[in-house]
Formats: structure tokens, C-alpha cells, sequence
């Protein structure tokens, strides 16, 4: 014990967790162990590796890749949602086509047609969209990302919806 009576801190360098990635694709998010003196450090840290991890991993250009990059930048985001929910919802509004557009319901015959896989409209994908993701409403992993976001705000959660929305 030093001279002024408290206790010596023992010196330790900051650990932390490792990436895992589990065999299902999804990746685990590092925290600190030791280190981290406030709730901002930890935050700053947990979203920083959120970061790293989602753009670290590849993804493949499929359905199955595309909502699977989608929950982890959903995750960055804090928008809830599940595979299988975006799954459901993805095979009835569009049969997986990301270039799937419905050019004959109301939005259509009013200027504004649904569009990729989640059949989002232009002016929601554009009040919805997630920083990171790409400015197209065609881009799988930004059509099911926006659509999540909307349905969050909405309902709660994409889980929340079984049907057109």
C-alpha cells in the first residue's frame, strides 16, 4: 500500500474482446473489459468496433448476404428487426428481386411507384434511409435497411408487420 493510505491500482493495458465471428455470419460486438472510466467511453468503443465489424466482413450478393449486412448496419443503428422477419416480408413484397417495381397500384398511378425488394416508395426511402448505406432505393442492403427504419418507426419493428405496409 503506498504512503497515502489507498490502495495501488494495478497496471493494466486496456483488453478487450475479440471479434467473433459465429458460422452463422453475424459478428459479436467487442466491448471493453478494463479501461473504459465512463458510460461515453464504453458507448465510443462499442460503436466504433460496430464499424469496423460490419465493413470488415463480406458479405455474399445474395438475399441471405444482403439482409444479414442489413441487420449489421441496423444494428449500428439501433433499429430493430430479425432475419426472419425481413425474409417474410422480402419474399411477399418483391419474390427477392431487388429490381422488382410495382407499376400498377396507388403510388404507382400517382407518380411514385414501389421499388426494390421491401417495395419501398421514393419519398419514404429518402425520409428512412441509413447513413452508410447506398442512395438508391435499388440497392438491396439500403432498400431493406430504409424499409426497417420505416417499419420501426411505424410498428415498432419490421417483426411487427405480416403484411403491405
Amino acid at each position: 500500500m503506498p504512503a497515502d493510505g489507498q490502495p495501488r491500482r494495478a497496471r493494466t493495458t486496456r483488453l478487450a474482446r475479440t471479434i467473433a465471428l459465429a458460422s452463422t455470419g453475424a459478428a459479436v460486438l467487442a466491448l471493453p473489459l478494463i479501461g473504459a472510466t465512463s458510460a461515453s467511453a464504453h458507448t465510443t468503443t462499442a460503436a466504433t468496433t460496430a464499424t469496423t465489424t460490419a465493413s470488415a466482413v463480406a458479405y455474399p450478393d445474395n438475399l441471405d448476404g444482403w439482409i444479414r449486412e442489413s441487420l449489421a448496419v441496423m444494428a449500428q443503428h439501433g433499429i430493430p428487426g430479425s432475419y426472419d422477419a425481413i425474409y417474410r416480408n422480402v419474399m411477399r413484397e418483391s419474390s427477392g428481386n431487388p429490381a422488382a417495381i410495382n407499376l400498377w397500384d396507388s403510388n404507382a398511378a400517382a407518380g411514385t411507384p414501389s421499388k426494390g425488394l421491401l417495395q419501398v416508395i421514393d419519398p419514404t426511402f429518402a425520409a428512412y434511409h441509413v447513413p452508410g448505406t447506398a442512395y438508391n432505393p435499388y440497392d438491396p442492403v439500403a432498400n431493406i435497411t430504409a424499409a426497417c427504419n420505416y417499419a420501426a418507426a411505424r410498428y415498432g419493428s419490421i417483426d411487427n408487420v405480416f403484411g403491405a405496409y
